[in-house]
């Protein structure tokens, strides 16, 4: 964890950053700290369901990172869940992402979002002015920066995941890769501002024509996929925490 010095530091770094840039819930709760470690890492991860799935069976992105790292995962990520999403009270519990955030004393914060303010507020279709408001062209204002400068600011490092693509054949959301590559453009921007944000893409996952990396659906992560992620993500906190 950082020095009260450093976390000052890098709190006010952030704060100029930030000042120069212009109902039913279903929840998958986890607690994974059954390998034996001494101060194993805490991470928090939030999201939409490309984080939650395969959660019922112990397969999600955050099961494998707990197993992988030895680190106590908890997840109240939400399928369905947006980065703008306006109802209040099933916003607060869990349907929008920034309000999945629980104050703790984490190491690592890893989080996805925006594929469903994409898909289900705009049908990928005359989005601009939902790309902005999510995240700006720069990468430096709009509601995703302002999630993560508000975890930043507790001194967690931030792990941003990008999403799969379509192998080209049988998904609802083909259409939407433009879209999709243009908010991930915008994320990888952000990063590159932010010391101690991380941005991991999966755009280059999937194979052409390789079905294995999607569920049935062919839109959320197969078990393969979320097992792949999972390590990618241990693999770069490992490597930039020592872990």
């Amino acid at each position: 964890m950082m020095k009260p010095l450093m976390r000052l530091a890098s709190a006010l770094a952030l704060g100029l950053l930030v000042s120069g840039c212009a109902e039913t819930v279903s929840r998958n709760e986890i607690s994974l700290n059954d390998i034996p470690r001494e101060e194993p890492l805490r991470v928090l991860a939030m999201g939409d369901s490309f984080m939650a799935w395969h959660g019922a069976i112990g397969k999600s992105i955050p099961h494998v990172i707990a197993e992988d790292l030895g680190a106590t995962v908890e997840s109240p990520a939400v399928s369905g869940a947006r980065v703008l999403y306006p109802l209040p009270i099933s916003g607060a519990l869990g349907m929008r992402i920034g309000k999945q955030y629980r104050p703790g004393d984490w190491d690592w914060v890893v989080l996805n979002g925006g594929g469903n303010d994409l898909w289900i507020g705009c049908g990928c279709m005359l989005c601009e002015g939902q790309l902005d408001r999510l995240i700006g062209p720069e990468g430096r204002r709009g509601e995703i920066v302002e999630n993560v400068m508000k975890i930043r600011e507790t001194g967690a490092q931030v792990v941003y995941l990008g999403y799969l693509r379509s192998p080209g054949r049988g998904s609802l959301i083909d259409h939407c890769r433009t879209e999709g590559d243009e908010l991930e453009a915008r994320i990888a921007r952000m990063a590159e501002l932010v010391e101690g944000v991380h941005f991991l893409s999966f755009a280059d996952l999937v194979p052409e024509g390789d079905r294995s990396y999607h569920a049935l659906d062919m839109i959320h992560p197969s078990i393969k996929a979320s097992d792949e992620i999972g390590r990618s993500v241990a693999r770069l906190i490992r490597e930039e925490s020592g872990a």
